[in-house]
C-alpha cells in the first residue's frame, strides 16, 4: 500500500524572545526568519514550509505576543493571536531560562479557545540544569492540558528531530500545498527587507531598533552584467536614531548594507549593488496609514 501523505500549518507562538524564528530557522536549514537577541524581532507572520517524502509542514512564525504600547504593537499582537484560528497545529514556545512569566498566562487564556492541539515547546535547555525543568514543566502542565511537551533547544538543535516526528504523527492527511524546493511564500523583496533589518538590530543601540522598518523602493536584476540593484529606505522615528543609523561620515549605514548585502547575495544567488537611505517619519509606528503602507495588516476584530 502507498503511504499517505499528511500536511497541515503549524504556528509557533510565545512571549518575545522565547526562539521562535530560531526554531523556524534550525527545521528548515537556513534562514527565513531574522533572529536577534533584542525582543520583537519578527513583526509579520513568517511562513516556512518543510517538506519531506511523507509529509508538508507551513510553520507560521508570529510576532511575540505581549502587551501593545504602541498601534504597531496591536498589529503585532493582532497577527500573533488570529492565527491559532487558521492553522492545524499550535507551538507554544517558552523560555526555559526565563520561567513562567504573566504574558504567558495571556497565551494560556487565549489557546483555551482554540480546538487545535497544542504542543508546550520548553526551548533553552541548554542553558539550565536537567533538574529545573521537570518543576517548570508541571507548572505548566497545571495551567493547560497540552497534547506533546517537549523539552528542546532550537539554537543547538538538541531534540528538534523528536520534536518533528511527534509533529508528523498529529497531522492530517492532506495534499502538498507547496512545490518540494519551495521554503517559503514570501517574495523575495520581503526577506530582503528583513536581512537588512537584521543587520540594523545587530549593530544599533537598544533604542533603535523599534523604531525601524525597512522599504524596499527597487530591486532589478541586470542580465547583462549579472547584478541585482537594490534600494531601501530605512524608516526612523527621530533625527537622532537616523544619525546612529548613518554613523559617523557613513560607517555605520556602510557597516549594515556590507553585512546585508552577502547574505542578499547568498539568498538569491547573484552579486548584489545595495543602496540605502535612511528617513525620518516622526511616530510612525502609531500611524495606522503607515503600517498599511509598510505591509503591517490590521486585523478586524
Amino acid at each position: 500500500m502507498t503511504k499517505s501523505f499528511k500536511s497541515g500549518f503549524a504556528a509557533i507562538v510565545g512571549r518575545p524572545n522565547v526562539g521562535k524564528s530560531t526554531l523556524l530557522n534550525r527545521v528548515l536549514g537556513q534562514k527565513i526568519a531574522i533572529m536577534s537577541d533584542k525582543a520583537q524581532t519578527t513583526r509579520n507572520k513568517i511562513h516556512g514550509i518543510y517538506t519531506t517524502d511523507s509529509e508538508q509542514v507551513v510553520f507560521i512564525d508570529t510576532p511575540g505576543i505581549h502587551k501593545p504600547k504602541h498601534k504597531l504593537g496591536q498589529v503585532m499582537t493582532s497577527l500573533a493571536l488570529a492565527t491559532l484560528n487558521e492553522v492545524d497545529l499550535v507551538l507554544f514556545l517558552i523560555d526555559a531560562e526565563q520561567g513562567y512569566g504573566r504574558g504567558d498566562q495571556f497565551i494560556i487564556d487565549f489557546l483555551k479557545k482554540t480546538a487545535v492541539p497544542v504542543f508546550l515547546i520548553v526551548n533553552k535547555i541548554d542553558k539550565v540544569h536537567p533538574n529545573d525543568l521537570l518543576p517548570l514543566i508541571d507548572r505548566y502542565r497545571s495551567l493547560y492540558s497540552f497534547k506533546e511537551i517537549i523539552p528542546i533547544s532550537a539554537l543547538q538543535g538538541q531534540n528538534v528531530t523528536a520534536l518533528m516526528d511527534q509533529i508528523g504523527c498529529v497531522l492530517p492527511e492532506g495534499p502538498k500545498y507547496y512545490p518540494e524546493d519551495q521554503i517559503t511564500d514570501h517574495p523575495e523583496r520581503f526577506v530582503v527587507a528583513e536581512l537588512i533589518r537584521e543587520k540594523i538590530l545587530h549593530l544599533t543601540r537598544d533604542e533603535v531598533p523599534h523604531a525601524i522598518a525597512v522599504i524596499i523602493d527597487k530591486m532589478k536584476v541586470d542580465e547583462e552584467r549579472q547584478l541585482t540593484e537594490i534600494q531601501a529606505t530605512i524608516m526612523v522615528e527621530r533625527s537622532s536614531q537616523k544619525g546612529i543609523i548613518i554613523g559617523r561620515s557613513g560607517s555605520m549605514l556602510k557597516k549594515i548594507g556590507t553585512l546585508a548585502r552577502k547574505e542578499i547575495e547568498a539568498l538569491i544567488g547573484s552579486r548584489v549593488f545595495l543602496e540605502l537611505w535612511v528617513k525620518v517619519d516622526k511616530n510612525w509606528r502609531d500611524k495606522e496609514e503607515e503600517l498599511k503602507n509598510f505591509g503591517y495588516t490590521i486585523q478586524d476584530d
